[in-house]
């Protein structure tokens, strides 16, 4: 909503500044989006008048213009607007200047071989309007030279205010005043609507069909004999102002009551209309070309404007509280008009704007609600102006339908000022403030009032509304500041698992993975392949979908779905993740919180390495990576064969504490990718963060860790011939527990079986770091911790060290 600041003083008896205003309305409620000084972005603009117009000697659209601008010998301007001619005048723009419609810095140039000093500007160049068929032509008095912000006067500041959706008395400048008003900015103007007399009864009459439709009331006036000419010049300035873009008296008068009262108008030309007009539901498939000059498609939830007299329902000429039609649109040969101002259901109407896609100030202000006598004092001021500004004569008023009753009362406590809004507002200024806000408050007794709703408030509805309404007024910033937490801030709420799960996911995606969120649900027919044991599938008593009706045994075969339908749309190779709940059973027990992953396909391309495909260790190393942030056992896990049924038997592991799996990874089977429609290969890993032990606090040694020895480490290499059967993690742990004190890092770096090593045996090297923290070790100690580890894996697996 804009309005420019001496726009706002026909209504507000006030000298405050724009800045003053701004915050004033700020303060109450109404935020302001920004202030604009036209003048200062328009002020190179000077009047030109073109003295001499001829054709370009090398393009044929183009004119060479002489352009007077009263400061010595006309100056040559290359144009090629099409209403460019010798007699004109117009806004000329010197080389130097930013053009702010188009945010061009004009300079002197040549065109097409003709030296150009300058420009010629359209509406849209000067950022005042959207029009750019031609340049402005100016009024043939417009004196030379002359500054063309001074000419339209625009040096008037121009305001803009969001609107909330329980504002529409805010839609027009009376309604801001008088927040204003209230608010001590200023006092409130008297605005006494005076009737014009009808000197004839009206041709034309309303009548509303008792189909269902959008309105409940209309009133209409008719005017003959009536000049469309251009509108006065203060008026064209105020919507220029504004942004809107002057027509011609007719139109500019609906457009000003719009923002000057927020009361939308609409004016045919009578001479356009068959007879009578009739508010009714469209037909189906029923056709408009309207004001904007699309046509429209309509259907019977959409309330129309059409002629009354025809059998048929005669022919729509506009779109119910949403916009006119171009047919009986007023032209400057216009001679008889009628006026339009009709109440609309703003349901029907914010349905029917956002099925045809129209946006207009009609719909805008109708969907949020208008003052319902605004249709009887609407068709009063509009009478006022266009007998100002075309002339001719008004007929009787005419109407057709009931006025809504909209007078109703609420029940308001003062004390609820201070128990709902927190400030005790003295009775009287409450009083004041509802009062100055159109409110009529009368006390019932001591503690209770009754307060009267004005028609342009329909959206208060209760208490809580005028508690708002006084507090607004009042100002917030008024009200004292309490602690919501006044006993302090409460202790950590976070529990060990919700830290662990969010450590896990953080892991996750750290690993390039995307986070996935998919239904608890799975097909009953797929759900089979996910379960442990005999167990059938848990079916759903009352399934959101006929394929979603099972809970989920495991959260891997949901992500092979998603991963599958982003490979089927293009984006192959996915890399997803999921931390959520499975289901073994229909007991909360059987509840399991899953960190679960699935990569498909290949490993992404890198400059550096080819892609290669996904195998079980890339899913083992996701699995330990999810293990570890959540604050697992990683040093004790142990790693076994037991992977679940849905992964390949010789390509996938579990890692186990004791007896219990912490987690699964491998290679999915191939026998679920072909029975979910999958392609592979798909490895995938589930990390059960509720079987986790609870971690143990070891301040002491995190403090040690943080600082690093002193001294240097020391690496020893061994390798040890053992059983084709012995895994390398068991070399690795045993070399580990040997000292943990001093040995701090045990990795496997090569495994090998071949020729020089007996059948059914393989060796397997470990690289071993020894880290001491009290002093340089011996040669002879360093000796006795490398036969410590020789025989203790000799003893836990049967190797011997390789020579």
């Amino acid at each position: 909503m804009k309005f420019t600041l001496s726009w706002l003083k026909d209504h507000l008896d006030t000298a405050a500044s724009a800045e003053a205003v701004a915050e004033a309305l700020t303060r109450g409620g109404l935020e302001v989006e920004g202030i604009e000084d036209k003048a200062k972005a328009l002020a190179p603009f000077v009047v030109g008048h073109v003295v001499e117009c001829a054709k370009h000697p090398n393009a044929d659209k183009l004119s060479v213009c002489k352009v007077d601008i009263g400061q010595g010998a006309p100056i040559q301007v290359v144009c090629g607007a099409p209403n460019a001619r010798q007699g004109m005048k117009g806004v000329y723009a010197p080389p130097g200047t930013h053009v702010p419609g188009t945010k061009l810095d004009l300079k002197k140039g040549v065109i097409r071989g003709v030296e150009s000093n300058g420009m010629l500007l359209s509406e849209r160049e000067l950022g005042i309007s959207d029009e750019h068929q031609g340049i402005i032509d100016l009024p043939a008095d417009a004196p030379i030279g002359k500054r063309y912000v001074e000419l339209l006067d625009l040096g008037d500041p121009v305001v803009e205010i969001a609107i909330t959706p329980n504002r529409p008395d805010a839609l027009g400048i009376r309604g801001i005043a008088r927040d204003l008003a209230a608010m001590g900015v200023g006092a409130l103007k008297p605005w006494p609507v005076k009737p014009v007399k009808g000197t004839f009864r009206s041709p034309i009459a309303w009548t509303i069909a008792p189909d269902g439709n959008a309105c409940p009331f209309v009133a209409g006036r008719y005017f003959r004999n009536v000049t469309n000419r251009p509108s006065p010049d203060w008026l064209q300035r105020r919507l220029v102002a504004i942004g809107l873009r002057p027509i011609s008296a007719l139109v500019d008068i609906t457009n000003y009551v719009t923002y000057d009262l927020g009361r939308p108008l609409h004016v045919f030309d009578a001479d356009k209309l068959a007879g009578g007009l009739a508010m009714r539901l469209a037909r189906d498939g029923e056709e408009i070309l309207a004001l904007d000059g699309k046509t429209y498609r309509l259907d019977p939830s959409i309330t129309v404007i059409a002629d009354a007299a025809a059998e048929d329902g005669g022919r729509a000429h506009g779109i119910g509280g949403v916009m006119g039609g171009e047919n009986t649109g007023c032209t400057p040969e216009t001679k008889n008009v009628f006026l339009e101002v009709a109440l609309f259901d703003r349901v029907k109407i914010a349905a029917a704007g956002r099925k045809l896609g129209i946006q207009s100030d009609a719909r805008y202000r109708f969907e949020r609600g208008v003052d319902p006598e605004s249709a009887v004092w609407g068709a009063e001021v509009a009478a006022k102006l266009i007998a100002e500004c075309c002339g001719g004569e008004a007929s009787e008023p005419v109407s057709a339908g009931a006025m809504p009753e909209w007078r109703r009362s609420v029940s308001f406590r003062p004390k609820r000022l201070e128990t709902l809004g927190g400030l005790a507002v003295p009775p009287a200024e409450a009083k004041r403030i509802l009062g100055a806000l159109g409110y009529a408050a009368t006390d019932d007794s001591g503690d209770s009032w009754t307060v009267s709703i004005p028609p342009w408030r329909m959206d208060s509805e209760g208490e809580a509304d005028l508690v708002e309404e006084i507090l607004r007024i009042h100002g917030y910033d008024k009200i004292p500041p309490v602690s919501m937490t006044p006993g302090g801030l409460p202790h950590q709420t976070v529990t060990p698992q919700q830290r662990r799960t969010r450590l896990a996911r953080r892991a996750l995606a750290a690993r390039g993975m995307l986070e996935a969120v998919t239904w608890s649900f799975m097909n009953a027919k797929e759900a089979p392949l996910f379960h442990s044991g005999n167990r059938g599938p848990i079916l759903l008593a009352n399934p959101i979908s006929a394929d979603l009706d099972a809970m989920r045994p495991s959260i891997v075969g949901n992500l092979l779905r998603a991963a599958q339908r982003n490979a089927d749309r293009g984006v192959p190779n996915a890399a997803l993740f999921e931390v959520g709940p499975q289901y073994a059973g229909t007991e909360p027990e059987d509840q399991t919180l899953v960190a679960a992953g699935l990569r498909q396909g290949e490993t992404p391309r890198h400059w550096a390495e080819k892609a290669r495909t996904v195998d079980a260790y890339d899913a083992k190393a996701d699995a330990l990576a999810a293990l570890e942030a959540a604050g697992g056992p990683v040093g004790s896990v142990q790693t076994a064969a037991e992977a679940p049924a849905w992964y390949h038997p010789g390509r996938s592991g579990s890692f186990k504490i004791g007896n219990v799996a912490l987690a699964h990874f491998g290679e999915v089977h191939p026998r679920v990718l072909k029975a979910l429609d999958v392609d592979g290969p798909c490895v995938a890993f589930e990390v059960f963060l509720d079987r986790l032990p609870p971690a143990k606090a070891k301040a002491g040694k995190a403090r040690a860790l943080l600082k690093p020895s002193q001294f240097q480490p020391v690496e020893r290499d061994f390798a040890f011939v053992v059983d084709a059967a012995v895994p390398a993690e068991k070399v690795q742990r045993t070399a580990q527990n040997v000292d943990r004190a001093l040995i701090t890092a045990v990795s496997v770096f090569d495994a090998y079986a071949g020729p020089g090593i007996p059948e059914g045996k393989k060796s397997v090297a470990i690289a071993v770091t020894i880290q001491p923290t009290e002093k340089t070790l011996t040669d002879a100690e360093i000796d006795a911790i490398g036969a410590k580890i020789v025989a203790a894996v000799q003893k836990q697996t049967g190797g011997t060290l390789r020579s």
